[in-house]
This record gives structure tokens, sequence and C-alpha cells, in this order.
């Protein structure tokens, strides 16, 4: 039983090092555990869990691109000839009675129809105008036309899409991914987030949204900064030797170790056996953001510009960190949000990330690691079929119905699954609820959803939650 003079000592301990700064992150210190300054592995955790995975996985890791502020499905991927139709004529109220709506709400409402054109490819596929290096990859993606969230703001619809639950301060998928699975990688994190921004009114988004919730704080995702340094303060402070910082290290790994064998507390521990990883993370990261070593074919395919923060370069970043060994990726473009001006910021949006989407699943396959890797794309929502105008025609938030992809490992292409009705307004036929896009996630993993708990609050909890989710095996090979 630990004293109050111990249990002292522990809290100061944790106070004196989530506040002391020696020139690391310590987000990125809480996911970079591994072996200490001798070389010997003192933390096994990261191997994943005992009896993980479940079954033969058929990927390595996940690639997941989120269009945050969510893109348009009437201007993607789902053509309704009966939108362009009635367009500007008044909404059916059959369809929108006692439904949610978010800005719309009390509001006359009026169909607005495809702002773009559409052509078909494969079966059942249909892509926009705006989208033309999708059309390229048409035979590679499975495009799931009947998603359906059940947040219609942006905040809690992004919670709701990364932990399963509107609830703030859950798992996300990446860090019960990382816990259950364990990272592949010894000098980079198992969970990596990257930002870029290009469209209209980009949304904030937290950090909460790649934590861990109740999980072990090191398998939180690591924001990589678009510009400047990598991630926060792994670089060097002026005037700091590789010697002199090792010694530090050392020093406070072997006060650590005569102060745990009293408290025996595994996350300090863990905190100390990260500043050995940090090491190797400040010669690994800036080597591996360090784009100049791609050839110019290269950096022309994905578009990027070394050091510009793109979306662009943050694809071909995921392709160097899935290289590496990361087991989860997730890329934010923010922008989506198109209230007004959808046809503007469309362009804008899909002239940002279409080409890049485009080579790095190219890129991939090229090199003989899409099979082994799972891409999603799609944003929290879709957007209204009713006429929204804030600087031109716009669309409202929508949850009811809207458009994501999938390819890669174990991932049907070239066809379409689901529907949604007549006007795009609810998913009617094989409908994909985001628990089952988790749950079918998991699975290519080699994980079993509905096995993979842990007890928090008397409770086993689940990124799937304890409503029913099923894996979606129509999209599956």
């Amino acid at each position: 039983m630990t004293s109050p003079e111990q249990l002292g000592n522990y809290l100061n301990r944790r106070s004196f090092l989530g506040s002391s700064g020696i020139g690391v992150g310590s987000a990125a210190l809480f996911s970079l555990l591994g072996r200490d300054a001798l070389g010997r592995k003192i933390d096994t955790s990261y191997d994943g869990l005992p009896g993980l995975p479940h079954h033969d996985a058929r990927i390595k890791r996940v690639i997941f691109l989120t269009m945050a502020g969510g893109p348009s499905h009437l201007e993607t991927f789902d053509y309704k000839p009966k939108l362009d139709e009635l367009n500007g004529q008044p909404m059916p109220e059959s369809f929108t009675k006692g439904q949610p709506i978010a800005q719309l709400q009390g509001q006359k409402l009026k169909v607005q129809g495809h702002l773009t054109k559409f052509q078909e490819f494969g079966k059942g596929q249909f892509i926009s105008d705006f989208l033309p290096y999708h059309r390229r990859m048409a035979d590679q993606i499975c495009v799931i036309k009947s998603m359906q969230t059940e947040q219609i703001n942006h905040d809690p619809a992004h919670t709701f899409m990364n932990t399963g639950t509107a609830i703030s301060g859950r798992p996300s998928m990446g860090a019960w991914i990382n816990y259950g699975l364990g990272s592949d990688s010894e000098d980079l994190p198992g969970f990596v987030v990257m930002t870029s921004v290009g469209g209209r009114n980009p949304q904030p988004i937290a950090a909460r949204q790649w934590g861990t919730g109740f999980l072990p704080s090191r398998h939180q995702g690591v924001e990589f900064n678009s510009t400047g340094d990598p991630v926060h303060y792994v670089t060097r402070p002026g005037g700091v030797s590789e010697k002199h910082q090792r010694a530090l290290v050392q020093s406070i790994q072997q006060l650590d170790n005569h102060r745990n064998e009293l408290v025996e507390n595994p996350e300090i521990k863990a905190r100390i056996a990260a500043y050995e990883m940090a090491f190797r993370m400040q010669a690994s990261v800036p080597d591996l953001t360090d784009l100049s070593d791609e050839p110019q074919h290269v950096l022309d395919m994905y578009g990027a510009r070394p050091g510009d923060g793109s979306f662009a370069s943050n694809c071909l970043l995921a392709r160097r960190l899935a290289e590496k060994g990361v087991r989860f990726i997730q890329l934010y473009h923010r922008g989506w949000d198109h209230h007004g001006g959808l046809v503007k910021y469309m362009n804008t949006c899909c002239g940002l990330t279409d080409k890049p989407t485009w080579a790095l699943l190219t890129d991939l396959k090229q090199r003989g690691m899409l099979e082994e890797t799972l891409i999603i794309w799609g944003g929290e929502f879709g957007r209204t079929p009713m006429f929204q105008g804030k600087g031109g025609a716009g669309r409202d938030h929508h949850m009811k119905g809207f458009s994501m992809w999938m390819a890669g490992g174990g991932v049907r292409g070239g066809m379409a699954y689901g529907e949604t009705d007549e006007l795009g307004y609810a998913s009617v036929g094989n409908i994909v609820h985001v628990r089952d896009l988790h749950a079918t996630m998991l699975h290519l993993l080699g994980i079993d959803h509905s096995r993979f708990s842990v007890k928090f609050q008397g409770l086993d909890m689940r990124l799937t939650g304890v409503e029913p989710a099923r894996v979606v095996k129509g999209v599956l090979t």
C-alpha cells in the first residue's frame, strides 16, 4: 500500500517530469518508448496485446485521409438525376419532416441540383468533374455511398468519426490500433497526424481528436508540423551536445530507477525511457521530413514542394512514414465547409487534394505497399440536397447519407457499395454506420471488434461501442 509520503513524492515526480523541458516534445515522448540508454529493451507494451491479432491480418497499416469540414457527396460521388430535375423547387417535406437540420432549420427548403457533371466508372461508380485524378484510380477504390453518422456539427462529428462516440476524451481509433497491435517502428511514433489548410472556413481541429482517453498516454497521435521543426522541441537546444544530453538522460534514468523501487509506477518509468527514444527521433524525424532526397519526378507526381505544408507534401510524408513502419497515419485537410461558394471552394479543395491522393495510392502500388495498406478517404459528414447560399450556392451539414471510399489490402476496387434515396438525402441500401467502418478497419488489421475492449469505469469499452456494428463484407475481397 502506498503511504502518503510515497504518494506525495510520486505526484511531485510527475509534476517534475511533466514540466521539465530538455529539448524533446512531451507528446512524442509518451508515444516513443523503446530501449534504455544501454540498448536494453525495458518496455514490451509496444509489441501489442497478448492474443492479438485475433485472425490473419490483411493489412499492416491505415492511412486515413480526413477531408475536414464535410465534402459534398453530391459534388463528388453520388449522382442523382432527380436532383437536377427538381432543381430550385421546394424540397419535398416527406424527406425532411422531423429530421435534424443544422443551419437550415426553420427555413424554406429548396432543392439544389448538382453543381458539376459526373461520369460513370466500373460498377455504379460516378465520379464528378471536380475529381479528374480520382477517375484515374476508379478501378482501385470502393466508394461507400451509404454512410451515416450521428452528429451534425463539426467538432462532435469529428469526435464521433475518430472515437466512435460524441463523448469527448475517449480513445481515438489510431490510439486503439496502436494500443492493440503495437508499433512496427523503433524510432518513430506508431500514430502520426498531419494537417493542411485550403478552402472555405477551415474549422479548427482539437488535439484530443487523436488522444488516448483512458488508454496509456504513449499511444496518442503525435502531430508533425507542416513547416518548421517537424515535432516541437525535438531539435537539440543550442549549446547542448549529444554527449551532454545523453549524460543528462542517463542521470535522470538512474534517479528514476532508484526512486521507482519505492513508488513502482510504470508510467514514470515509461516517461523516462522515452528520452532515449527521443535521441533516435533527433536523427530519424529530420531525415524523414527532408524531401530533398526524393527524385524530381516523384515530387512532381504529388505536386509537392518541400517545406510548403501542403496536403501534397503531407501525402508524400505519409508514404515515407508507411515505409518506416508507422501503424496509423492521419492527414487532415481543413477547408471543406461549403455553406456557400461551393463551386469556387470545391475547385480549391479538390485542386489541393485530388492529385496528391492519386499520387499516394499510385506510389504505394508501385512500391508493392498498397496491398498491405488500407486507405480511407472522407469527411465527418456530408452536405444537404437543399440549397444554402452564402457567397454563391452551397449546402448545409448532413449526417443521414454521405460518401467515403476505401482502397488497398482486402478491399474490392472498381465498385460502389450502398446507395442513398433519389435526392441523396438518406442512405437506404446497405447502410454503413461509422461503427461499421471502424469494425471493418479493425477486421482488416486482424482484430475482432467485439473482442477488443478495455475495462473502464466498470464497463467493457470498445471503439465500436455497445451498439450493433458489423464488418462490411460486401466491400472486401
